[in-house]
């Protein structure tokens, strides 16, 4: 297929995009009944096996911001949400490093929760669930365009069973950068660029990740309209230096963001993305051996105070992860196109190129919760009704899994 044949399919398909209304639309109805469920599932485990309680949460516990109506809510609080409900009490500098925690999310927490009269932890999971039933709409007009209705429905219960979709209701960030990178793609199919640039800067203000939209962003723009198209972009960056000048109203340092991140013990690789890859692989091969030699004889990979068929079971589940990424980001690029291909292949490699030190892929599977072409190309792998039962079955398995170990203050990521 030729440029031009290439630029008018895309005007083409602009043109035929739907309305993104909700009418006839199952993605808030996928949405509510799944976030439903987990919730039940999370407050069943925390009241039956409280006894279960990861003793080291305790650091990340803080009452002063993780309790607010009881279990019901609390339970939605949990690890980093302490950081956002710090923020929005107390504004950025209270606390060491906070600024590795972008403001958006915590600045909306921050206005609903003096709006209701300082319950922000139900602050945080109101805004989380706003944010992802719109998302769940929006993402299925987007991608009832490319699957037709029966493939639009299975991309958004696949990220609905997602093993880590916990996060969509929790005081993450999660759902709302998941609603802002839908509608920058949405926005910019629909030829309206100016804002899709502007959502695209919101989302920079969301969490560090976003970058991984503005690639995706410009081969779209220069598809549409080539070098005229590129103009509208600088919005993004526009939009962005608010968090800077932000920084240097409240603590005088306008990057101290780019150095937050250091407290997490996060370094940047020398060979990029393939460090972390390469890493990652060692830490998954090194999991499985561990879990068939078992804990009573050599330890292939230790980190300290861990039992090592834990950190192996992590490890290799990290790994299974990072290749059914790259196998999905290959089919989303070959399947939707660049742009959706560049924005997987770029969310993989931020957090590939600055692995963990004793988890290398730590926290993969939480990033590529939000990256949701991957949800489309699982769509077509789930097209045979033995494909679909296998990924609604795995998925919901671990996702039960996932939602009693977070109950528990496990570590989930």
């Amino acid at each position: 297929m030729g440029a031009g044949q290439r630029v008018r399919t895309a005007a083409a398909r602009r043109r035929d995009l739907p309305a993104l209304h909700t009418s006839g639309n199952p993605g808030p109805e996928i949405f509510a009944w799944s976030r439903a469920a987990v919730w039940l599932a999370a407050l069943f485990a925390a009241v039956a096996w409280e006894g279960g309680r990861n003793p080291r949460a305790g650091v990340w516990d803080d009452a002063q911001y993780t309790r607010d109506l009881g279990l019901f809510t609390d339970v939605w609080a949990r690890w980093d949400s302490v950081w956002f409900l710090r923020i929005a009490e107390h504004g950025y500098g209270a606390y060491p490093n906070d600024a590795a925690f972008f403001p958006l999310y915590p600045g909306l927490v921050a206005s609903l929760g003096r709006l209701l009269l300082g319950h922000y932890v139900l602050a945080g999971i109101l805004v989380s669930l706003a944010a992802g039933v719109v998302a769940f709409a929006v993402l299925y007009r987007l991608a009832e365009t490319r699957l037709g209705a029966d493939g639009a429905r299975r991309a958004i219960l696949y990220l609905a069973l997602f093993p880590v979709s916990l996060f969509l209701q929790a005081v993450y960030s999660e759902s709302l950068y998941l609603l802002l990178a839908v509608a920058v793609f949405a926005l910019a199919e629909r030829g309206r660029l100016p804002e899709a640039s502007a959502v695209a800067g919101l989302a920079l203000l969301t969490r560090p990740s976003a970058v991984a939209l503005l690639p995706a962003l410009a081969l779209l723009a220069w598809q549409a309209h080539r070098a005229r198209g590129l103009a509208a972009l600088v919005l993004a960056p526009a939009v962005f230096a608010a968090y800077p000048l932000l920084l240097w109203w409240r603590i005088g340092e306008p990057f101290a963001f780019l150095t937050a991140q250091d407290h997490w013990n996060r370094d940047l690789s020398p060979l990029g993305p393939l460090g972390g890859a390469y890493d990652g692989l060692r830490a998954g091969v090194a999991g499985i051996r561990q879990l068939i030699a078992g804990d009573g004889g050599r330890v292939y990979w230790e980190v300290p105070r861990w039992d090592p068929l834990h950190v192996a079971a992590i490890n290799a589940s990290l790994m299974l992860f990072l290749v059914l990424f790259l196998v999905l980001t290959v089919l989303a690029w070959r399947r939707f196109g660049a742009p959706y291909g560049l924005f997987c292949a770029t969310s993989l490699a931020l957090p590939l190129s600055v692995p963990g030190d004793d988890w290398p892929l730590q926290s993969l599977p939480r990033f590529g919760l939000t990256v949701f072409p991957f949800f489309l190309a699982l769509a077509v792998l789930g097209g045979r009704p033995r494909a679909h039962a296998a990924i609604v079955g795995v998925s919901g398995l671990f996702l039960g899994v996932a939602a009693t170990q977070w109950a528990l203050w496990q570590w989930v990521a």
